[in-house]
């Protein structure tokens, strides 16, 4: 099997530990105008930060809104804070060391997590990341989604696979744990491309995965493609495969974060099983332990 996130953290922190989502008030190189201005094609308006808190709040506030939401689940456990939503290095450097170091300071914070574009990690924002790492653990959370080119244009990711593998080497030669995103069910993908993809990021040194269901939101230029027919969703059962064939690809010493995902319910257009995230998750395990 695999190792879960919940496995990590307890053996690193020694409790539970509950991952708070932030969002940072920062936007996207593929959405300002920089690289493009629609952003990656299944990208909501909300930067895939659907569950972070209100982000006209302060950082403080933020963390004590999502404290509250799971202080009931978490007892005397611990947290990680997360940003999440759109990307969060897009920012010049003293404004990153403010937010990071705001959503550090409380005693329960364990660890940052920071989820950003491998073309967003400019020498000085590693460096900054590598110092607050000497305060408390960093971990980076890099969106690859694909290593196929075709694919890769599709969704309009806006790099090269080079550039993610030297985000992951110089993270890494700073020592930052390094966490890989991993979209499944991309038109035109089969289990096997997925499982190709996950050999990528294992080789290239990451330290965990996330595995994503394509779904279509509202909004959003892949839910025109979906509406006309271009393409169509996986099966649960369908996903459950290339879930397998991904798995088998990462060795016990790469955590396995998520083992799907999905956006808010309001936003859903596809595939809609993915609505019923404990009915989707108990297959999921059962199909992953039957094997």
């Amino acid at each position: 099997m695999y190792t879960t996130a919940n496995q990590h953290y307890r053996e690193k922190f020694g409790c539970k530990v509950y991952r708070l989502s932030l969002d940072g008030g920062f936007t996207c190189p593929n959405r300002d105008g920089t690289l493009g201005r629609g952003g990656c094609i299944f990208c909501a308006g909300d930067g895939s930060g659907a569950f972070a808190a209100e982000r006209g709040l302060s950082v403080s506030e933020q963390l004590e809104k999502a404290k509250a939401l799971v202080r009931e689940k978490n007892g005397d456990g611990k947290y990680i804070a997360y940003f999440q939503a759109f990307t969060n290095t897009y920012a010049p450097v003293s404004r990153l060391r403010q937010l990071f170091t705001e959503a550090m300071e409380p005693e329960e914070i364990v660890g940052l997590a920071i989820g950003t574009r491998p073309d967003c990690l400019e020498p000085e924002k590693v460096a900054l990341l590598s110092e607050l790492n000497g305060v408390k653990p960093v971990t980076v959370e890099l969106g690859l989604q694909t290593i196929h080119p075709e694919s890769a244009a599709y969704i309009r990711r806006g790099y090269e696979n080079e550039v993610y593998l030297d985000a992951v080497k110089r993270l890494k030669e700073a020592g930052i744990e390094v966490v890989t995103h991993i979209i499944l069910g991309l038109p035109g993908e089969t289990a096997q491309h997925c499982a190709e993809t996950t050999r990528y990021a294992v080789e290239a040194g990451t330290d965990g995965m996330k595995f994503q269901l394509l779904h279509v939101l509202r909004g959003t230029d892949l839910e025109q493609d979906y509406l006309a027919g271009k393409f169509r969703c996986l099966t649960l059962e369908e996903y459950g495969q290339y879930l397998q064939a991904c798995l088998a690809r990462v060795p016990e010493t790469v955590t396995v974060y998520r083992i799907t995902g999905d956006g808010a319910k309001r936003d859903l257009v596809a595939p809609l099983w993915s609505a019923d995230k404990k009915r989707v998750l108990n297959y999921l395990n059962r199909t992953l332990y039957r094997e």
